[in-house]
């Protein structure tokens, strides 16, 4: 015990004592305890040797003027003594230790991406539209059994929408109003595609509630709860409603059929 504690003493004298003191000091540390000779395999011989073998480089540190720690770091070295007299180190790169490692390592980066993808998919997933959202997204209506001053009323994303096939009093009528005058100036021509064809969002502007068809001081649309008259253009012309009729997206497509909800066909 007591060759063990002055073994693990020696370097901080060796570091304390440094440059020509150094050699002095391990020589009297060697005549003290003999047993830490050349060819001594007792606990602590291997340390001793280890430590003696530092002497030459803490007199290199004092003769450059560094501190044995700065010296050490200005002038690394690859040889590298380890105690081993009281266990045996395992050999780099152990073959058994390395595949266990890499199986570890493969296992929790493969558990670890498929639970990001997974994470990822399930995001994407919840910001796409169910198959009942998609199907009220767009409305196909048949436009061939509507007359001319007909107005019919179909059901588009929970709300009614009107469509109109307008007579050429309707349409010169809607051209006749002067703009200037409007609570909500549009021109009939920003509010159709076609002039034959009115197609607008059902909902008085004013607290929401369903104009009735052909009914009012325009014989387009009248809101029975508050007093708003629309006239053929969808255009708010008397009472307490703000804006016109919303006029959705849409487009016809081929033999007469029209796309609530779509831009393009």
């Amino acid at each position: 015990m007591l060759r063990r504690s002055a073994a693990s003493l020696l370097p901080r004298l060796l570091q304390q004592q440094g440059g020509a003191g150094a050699a002095p000091l391990a020589a009297a540390f060697q005549h003290q305890l003999p047993s830490f000779g050349a060819g001594d395999d007792k606990p602590g011989a291997a340390a001793f040797r280890a430590y003696s073998s530092t002497t030459s480089e803490l007199a290199a540190a004092q003769a450059a003027g560094l501190t044995p720690t700065t010296y050490a770091m200005k002038n690394p070295t690859s040889t590298i003594s380890y105690d081993t007299s009281n266990h045996e180190p395992f050999p780099v790169g152990d073959p058994s230790k390395r595949a266990f490692t890499y199986m570890v390592l493969t296992g929790g980066r493969f558990v670890g991406a498929a639970a990001v993808r997974l994470a990822v998919l399930k995001f994407l997933l919840s910001m796409t539209a169910t198959k009942d959202v998609l199907a009220m997204a767009n409305l196909e209506v048949d436009l061939s059994n509507i007359e001319p001053g007909q107005t019919v009323t179909v059901k588009w994303r929970g709300k009614p929408v009107f469509i109109r096939h307008r007579t050429e009093a309707d349409i010169a009528a809607a051209n006749e109003v002067d703009i200037s005058k409007l609570r909500d100036p549009q021109p009939d021509s920003a509010r159709v595609k076609d002039p034959n064809w009115l197609i607008v969002v059902g909902v008085c502007t004013h607290l929401g509630c369903v104009p009735l068809n052909n009914a009012g001081d325009y014989h387009a649309w009248f809101c029975p709860c508050h007093g708003s008259h629309y006239d053929s253009s969808g255009r708010i012309r008397k009472g307490p409603a703000p804006y016109n009729l919303e006029v959705p997206d849409y487009c016809f497509i081929e033999d007469g059929k029209v796309i609530v909800g779509s831009n393009s066909a």
